[in-house]
């Protein structure tokens, strides 16, 4: 049995790993067919694997059973159990289950005997493709229906208050994916999730309300700000085949290896608010063998962890190839997701999880320093956000920096480099964050822009550029960058072509035709890049772009960019597929982490800036002259000082 720690899902540069769970023996049946030995069993080796966290789900129709009676002519008549009145005590009057409740407190006492913590999905009526809700709430909806949502606070009020004393508890989630269980419009989810929100902090003011949505976006339905607002912890559950553009590539490569580390920031820094990988997987093994899965898992929670992403959530612990019933009977999907086998083994991504949370053990620091950032990404309006920012994220990786997101509407963020990709539409950005932005750009600051469908105002002025005439794009070829070393070659395409003279730009990429696609303006004190094609949506939409021996070299443009930026740097890597962050411990140290965003062996040559050597190697093979042997997947971890 592991070691206990306590853990803080909020702090910055805490890091848990965990999985979700569900009994071995019954799936979404184990209250129905409540087990406390074979639960038992799963905790033990559970916990004696590393993990720290569960996340656990009271399904919603077991905790509270009711059933709506009714009179002549459908009138509602009384809430029961079955065909018994509710118990006149507390839970009782919530509809609660005395049963289920018996059981979830046996529940905790085990999970506190093997030292688990418990992040409890309290509204569990969404699960594993299956809708569970107790029969009286059927055919509601349950986002919106006033009686339905009565009865949800009744349920997470008296749920809360009754076991916010265990200390196996360290989070309350309003419940599993809840936008999948009925539609809303913004402002109904709004009210809804400050509804649930607000009774779970009126019931326990001491732990972290955690968000358990997927699919969130800057705009829409379900909001990152929004979710950032009413709750504490946002979450991702960065599945490739579930999320737009992710599923394209192997999964041991560089585009879904980030997929969970670029959402993650994604959410937390539009939402202002940490985020949690809350659930994550291969979905099977279709997808990826074992040993593969193990690999990709590797990079992920490296990559994770370096971009204070707080954790990962394995879905789920254990095998359901022997269930029955739906949603197992229904969705192949669903039955060979486990860390444990059904007799109770590993499986190698187990063991990749353990080895990780070893290595964190035996550090000799517990909280990570935040990473350096050089850039800001903003996203705009009428743009595909996640697409845009996907691709902008991992370009940033291969050029060797790091950025964070914010969204046009939201002040702007200090940096020395900003990136406004793939500007799409009418609107893009209001006139007074534009004045904002370009205030920073002339006092020193560089401005990348890329052009999409947009029709941005003040062109010439900004970009030194003069647009001639635009039209509906014929050819696809390929943009020549004269300018940059050995003038590589990028993709040339989207949805208009826009013809441009130069007025002051130094032109420093064409189009076949000889049109200027790449160029630099002064802009007082700073500079001002344009690229005249959708260079992040055109790679996010293409298979392969990123990763294999024929991908263009896109990252290049972005290198270039940030060149000035890049100065602080203590390291500088060389390889697209290798990611490195650096962690500043003080102004003479420096935590750098180099991580292998690929299935082959990598060996990098870090260029350390003057001044700066190799100190103490915590993981990995690294020489004293910053040359990295990376391992498939892998990574190393060391320190630098000065």
């Amino acid at each position: 049995m592991r070691m206990e720690m306590e853990i803080d899902l909020t702090k910055p540069g805490e890091f848990v790993v965990g999985c979700n769970y569900w009994a071995s023996h019954a799936g979404t049946r184990m209250w129905a067919e409540w087990d406390p030995e074979v639960v038992e069993r799963d905790f033990r080796l559970l916990s004696d694997a590393g993990l720290q966290l569960l996340r656990v789900f009271p399904l919603w129709p077991d905790f509270q059973p009711i059933h709506l009676l009714r009179g002549g002519g459908g009138r509602p008549v009384e809430f029961r159990h079955g065909e018994d009145p509710l118990p006149d005590d507390p839970l009782g009057q919530a509809g609660l289950s005395h049963q289920a409740m018996e059981q979830f407190a046996t529940f905790l006492d085990l999970a506190e005997k093997y030292r688990l913590k418990l992040l409890v999905g309290l509204l569990t009526g969404w699960m594993s493709g299956r809708l569970h809700l107790p029969p009286a709430l059927e055919g509601l909806n349950v986002l919106t229906d006033p009686v339905a949502i009565q009865w949800e606070v009744r349920f997470v009020r008296e749920f809360v208050g009754h076991f916010k004393a265990h200390p196996a508890i360290v989070g309350w989630d309003l419940g599993n994916e809840c936008n999948c269980m009925a539609s809303a419009t913004r402002e109904q989810a709004y009210v809804w999730a400050a509804t649930i929100a607000n009774a779970i902090r009126a019931a326990d003011p001491t732990r972290p309300v955690v968000s358990g949505m997927h699919g969130l976006s800057p705009t829409g339905a379900w909001r990152i700000t929004d979710q950032a607002e009413l709750t504490d912890l946002l979450c991702t559950h960065p599945y490739p085949i579930f999320t737009p553009h992710c599923d394209q590539d192997p999964v041991n490569t560089i585009r879904t290896i980030l997929h969970s580390t670029a959402q993650s920031r994604y959410y937390a820094d539009i939402g202002g608010k940490p985020c949690l990988c809350q659930e994550i997987g291969t979905l099977g093994p279709v997808i990826a063998s074992e040993k593969i899965a193990a690999d990709f898992i590797r990079s992920c929670l490296f990559s994770l962890w370096a971009n204070d992403c707080h954790g990962l959530v394995w879905w789920c612990a254990n095998e359901q190839t022997e269930l029955a019933h739906a949603p197992y009977d229904w969705h192949a999907v669903e039955r060979e997701l486990g860390l444990l086998r059904i007799d109770g083994s590993p499986k190698p991504v187990l063991n990749t999880i353990t080895d990780f949370r070893r290595f964190l053990d035996q550090l000799p620091f517990r909280v990570l320093p935040q990473r350096a950032r050089e850039a800001v990404c903003i996203l705009t309006e009428d743009q595909d956000h996640w697409g845009v920012a996907y691709s902008t994220f991992i370009l940033a990786k291969q050029a060797g920096f790091d950025l964070e997101f914010q969204y046009a509407s939201q002040p702007i963020r200090e940096a020395p480099l900003y990136l406004l990709p793939c500007l799409s539409g009418a609107g893009m950005i209001s006139r007074r964050r534009l004045h904002e932005l370009l205030a920073k750009v002339e006092a020193g600051a560089t401005l990348y822009i890329s052009l999409d469908t947009g029709l941005p105002s003040s062109f010439e002025p900004i970009t030194g550029l003069e647009p001639q005439t635009r039209e509906r794009r014929r050819e696809t070829d390929a943009i020549t960058l004269s300018g940059l070393p050995d003038a590589p070659k990028i993709p040339c395409g989207g949805a208009f072509k826009v013809r441009f003279a130069p007025t002051r730009a130094e032109v420093l990429g064409h189009e076949p035709d000889g049109n200027p696609a790449f160029s630099v303006a002064s802009y007082g004190k700073g500079k001002v890049y344009f690229l005249g094609v959708p260079m992040e949506m055109l790679l996010t939409r293409t298979p392969g772009s990123f990763h294999t021996p024929d991908a263009p070299p896109c990252w290049q443009v972005y290198r270039h960019v940030a060149a000035d930026a890049l100065a602080g740097r203590a390291v500088r890597k060389q390889h697209p597929l290798v990611a490195v962050t650096e962690h500043p411990f003080s102004a003479t140290e420096r935590l750098i982490i180099a991580i292998n965003l690929s299935p082959e062996v990598v060996r990098e040559e870090l260029s350390l800036a003057p001044g700066w050597r190799v100190g103490a190697i915590h993981y990995g093979q690294v020489s004293a002259d910053g040359a990295c042997a990376l391992p498939v997947n892998d990574a190393a971890v060391f320190t630098v000082t000065r």
